[in-house]
């Protein structure tokens, strides 16, 4: 339990109340005309570049790159510093090779750039499973983290009946921004949460450096003492180890990062907001900077924790690290109970709660509007459903994927789930990114290719998952008694995102075989719109 007086956990929930009350009211005033699809979906295109940026690093940003990756840096040195970079590094590809293309060939949803040159319900029904597949994982590790890391803020006794009950509130209120706010509802809590999670962490980060009289040697010596694994703290191998598989698998994973994180879906969504082309230029570079400086700001806390924390403290309070961002408050604070403490513990814990929530909203909005847009409106009704009804659609399935997103972090609340964000971002890079990817830049390719990629780099990432060391075979997998790890890795990306790209290949090369004239009437539509996907056209 945290060694905070009552005073402090009044503070924290008078904090949570008044950012729920703020960012609802947000939510409603900036939600959508009922019969408004572009509204819904792009909030108008009204925001600026500097807004959307924000915004794009808000959706970006999830909890996982707030409480994991700070808690592997603490606990791993090295491994997490790299973590880190490959964040950073996956947006800053996004904007190079990605952004432009999609917001000249998107509108909605991941399922209008897919079905641009390839039209048909095939194409819609993929494109809608595979965003399932990817989003639905990561809102599952959000809730159920979102139960544990609010009981051990609010320090209420650790039970599942209280863990359940933050879940059911966190998931209600995800459902209402995404329901309500639309796009723009749910942009305007992701400037509220950056900004106070880039304020805040700058504030916790300069407190790190001071402790040390801004000397970065000093903290990365006292981190490799308070680690307890010496140099070994800034060498790769503790989080992985240091076999041949063991940097095998370190790689995969940053190379799954680096392809699979800005190609989600709730991320790819947002660069349709902007106005045109260089609007989403100039708001990727925003967002970049944005996400750069905060994974900075991400590995001077972790480096702070091993430092001032401790590995054995961290541990002791969750073996992943993920409460460290909650631990360092408590030291930099001074003496418990004392003003700073309150105020600079109640600061990051409004911080993470914030983030919890603008997290599962995103989440929750592109999974919504790929089952009402892809799925309703053009599989079910073939692009015939009026916009009033496509709307109502999209607010009934935020509810539906809610509802079913809070059953399944209920029923898993006692498992290590942390699984499920390598499975999202292993999807995103082996079937969602080859999928783009080949749909942008290659003529060629069919929607035979198209569909072996969704659903083979999806079905092979999943498959491998499965039976990888992350789910059995270590003491620290889902299942740590059981032992069918067939795949010697905890991340597939070195086998699953290859395998995502030949699949669409072969597929692509087949079906020319097969039907010479429908690959020719893709290739046309595909020429026709190549200058405008690739020069950037207005």
């Amino acid at each position: 339990m945290n060694d905070f007086s009552s005073g402090t956990q009044a503070l924290v929930l008078v904090l949570f109340t008044t950012l729920v009350t703020v960012t609802l009211m947000m939510c409603v005033m900036a939600g959508p005309d009922r019969d408004d699809l572009a509204n819904f979906y792009t909030g108008y295109l009204s925001l600026t570049p500097l807004k959307n940026g924000l915004a794009i690093a808000g959706d970006y940003i999830s909890a996982a790159t707030v409480l994991s990756t700070t808690g592997i840096i603490a606990l791993a040195g090295y491994d997490g510093y790299v973590l880190a970079v490959s964040t950073a590094l996956s947006l800053v590809l996004l904007m190079f090779l990605l952004a432009e293309p999609l917001r000249n060939a998107g509108k909605f949803t991941m399922g209008d750039v897919l079905a641009r040159t390839m039209p048909g319900r095939a194409v819609r029904i993929a494109a809608c499973l595979v965003t399932l597949s990817a989003t639905l994982p990561f809102l599952v590790v959000q809730l159920s983290g979102a139960g544990s890391l609010l009981t051990f803020i609010l320090d209420i006794p650790y039970a599942a009946g209280a863990r359940t009950a933050c879940i059911v509130i966190v998931g209600t209120l995800m459902i209402i921004y995404a329901a309500i706010g639309g796009m723009r509802g749910t942009a305007l809590i992701q400037m509220i949460k950056i900004v106070l999670l880039l304020g805040t962490s700058t504030v916790v980060a300069a407190l790190v450096l001071n402790r040390f009289d801004w000397n970065p040697g000093d903290i990365l010596r006292a981190a490799q003492h308070g680690s307890g694994a010496g140099p070994a703290y800034l060498r790769q191998g503790l989080q992985l180890g240091t076999s041949t598989g063991g940097l095998l698998d370190f790689v995969s994973l940053q190379i799954t990062v680096i392809l699979g994180v800005a190609c989600l879906p709730h991320i790819t969504m947002r660069l349709y907001s902007a106005q045109d082309v260089p609007a989403v230029r100039r708001s990727m570079s925003w967002a970049v900077g944005t996400v750069t400086t905060f994974c900075l700001l991400v590995i001077i806390m972790g480096t702070g924790a091993a430092a001032l924390v401790g590995s054995q403290h961290i541990i002791a309070a969750d073996p992943h690290g993920r409460t460290s961002v909650l631990m360092l408050p408590q030291v930099l604070g001074g003496a418990p109970g004392s003003a700073g403490a309150t105020i600079l513990y109640s600061a990051v814990a409004g911080m993470v709660f914030i983030t919890l929530l603008s997290s599962v909203a995103g989440m929750t909005l592109a999974a919504a509007s790929s089952l009402a847009h892809d799925l309703f409106a053009h599989a079910v009704r073939r692009g015939q459903a009026e916009p009033r009804t496509e709307m109502t659609v999209a607010a009934w399935t935020s509810v539906a994927v809610g509802i079913v997103a809070i059953g399944l972090a209920t029923m898993v609340q006692n498992w290590d789930v942390g699984v499920l964000t390598t499975l999202a971002i292993c999807i995103g890079a082996s079937a969602v990114a080859p999928a783009l990817t080949y749909s942008l830049f290659w003529r060629g390719f069919t929607r035979t290719g198209l569909l072996a990629t969704l659903y083979g780099g999806a079905a092979c990432a999943l498959l491998l998952m499965v039976f990888s060391r992350a789910v059995s075979g270590t003491p620290s997998a889902v299942f740590p008694h059981a032992d069918f790890d067939l795949f010697p890795m905890q991340s597939t990306g070195l086998v699953s995102i290859p395998f995502g790209y030949l699949a669409g290949w072969l597929g692509s090369r087949l079906d020319h075989r097969r039907r010479a004239a429908g690959s020719r009437e893709q290739r046309r539509l595909y020429e026709e719109s190549e200058a405008r996907l690739l020069a950037a056209a207005e």
